[in-house]
């Protein structure tokens, strides 16, 4: 029987590190971190990035944290391969077994699109320790890290019906998946549920293979420019570097908001000129999840089975950074408590 592994102890003893700095750089497709060079002791990180890498300011970033997080404690080194648009299954059954070839133990893949290429490469390399971020890999090998975003999602939706004057908000997703369909059901519930009245577009950028949607700013931009002009004033972006695209033509609207994904996005370096018009951030702590496995391996107990972090457990949640959702914090609060109680069920559908 597969185990199913609890939320370790760890996650809450961590939940700070949502808050660290984040790294800003480029988005190279294969590359050594700043401090990948390990000194032969330690612990021998992998991390195999989704599109954009380290630097997105959203997803991938957070993940770096985390194994930036446990290298700095633990001690050893960190090796980063980055994925490209132009990925094939092949391509990503080949970075993940670089790592492992490599003696890099754990290896992460970050991101569901490693899932089918991570089931056969931790069937190859059975003494090394795997994790995958946002999807489920049945290997005994393997730690499936993953979230509830739409019960974060949920929260951004109401944030957003409560902030908004013209009753109009939107939501740009980077591509038409199951996983990023999860962010857009929570919102588009969280606003209904607030308020019926109000009308929300949803636009993606890129469908099914694609994943040109979760690296282009330009992209993002656009669309959110699109759903300004046609008149709504709050736009949520599930869509890595995409994001910030969306949220500088947010910035050029007097009394628009921008709510941001993964990354408490007010706190990025890189993100800094646009941060008053960053409502609040749907955090998702993939640095927690990714910092848990590692210590596990490290301390010789590495998780395997499913860890879910969820709402009730601060796997995610709403930043409060600038202030600017105090004035409804107690409605918010409310929302919590009713989906960690049962009482809201959060559909992953639209």
């Amino acid at each position: 029987m597969r185990r199913v592994a609890k939320l370790s102890a760890a996650c809450i003893a961590s939940a700070a590190l949502a808050m660290t700095a984040t790294a800003c750089g480029s988005t190279s497709s294969d590359n050594d971190s700043p401090s990948s060079s390990g000194d032969g002791k330690g612990v021998k990180i992998g991390l195999a990035f989704d599109v954009g890498g380290r630097g997105d300011r959203s997803f991938n970033d957070s993940a770096a944290r985390g194994a930036d997080q446990a290298k700095k404690e633990f001690g050893g080194g960190i090796k980063e391969l980055t994925a490209k648009t132009s990925d094939t299954e092949a391509d990503r059954e080949q970075r993940l077994s670089d790592l492992a070839e490599a003696g890099y133990n754990p290896v992460v893949g970050v991101g569901y699109a490693y899932a089918a290429s991570m089931a056969k490469v931790a069937a190859k390399y059975p003494k090394t320790s795997f994790g995958i971020v946002d999807s489920v890999v049945d290997a005994k090998n393997v730690d499936s890290i993953n979230f509830t975003e739409e019960q974060g999602s949920y929260l951004a939706g109401v944030a957003a019906a409560l902030k908004t004057k013209s009753k109009h908000v939107g939501f740009v997703g980077g591509v038409d998946v199951p996983l990023i369909k999860k962010f857009e059901a929570g919102y588009v519930q969280g606003v209904k549920d607030t308020n019926s009245k109000i009308k929300v577009d949803t636009q993606y950028l890129s469908h099914g293979s694609d994943t040109s949607g979760f690296a282009s700013p330009d992209k993002g931009k656009e669309a959110a420019q699109g759903m300004l002009d046609n008149g709504a004033d709050v736009i949520y972006t599930a869509a890595g570097s995409s994001g910030n695209g969306a949220i500088e033509a947010v910035s050029g609207k007097k009394g628009a908001w921008a709510i941001g994904v993964d990354s408490d996005q007010y706190n990025i370096p890189g993100l800094a000129k646009y941060k008053q018009s960053i409502l609040t951030s749907m955090v998702k702590n993939v640095d927690v999840g990714v910092y848990d496995f590692i210590k596990s391996v490290h301390d010789g107990k590495p998780l395997t089975g499913t860890n879910s972090y969820s709402l009730a457990k601060d796997g995610v949640k709403l930043a409060t950074s600038g202030g600017f959702i105090g004035d409804i914090q107690a409605k918010l609060d409310a929302a919590k408590k009713k989906i960690v109680d049962g009482s809201i069920k959060v559909k992953t559908t639209p």
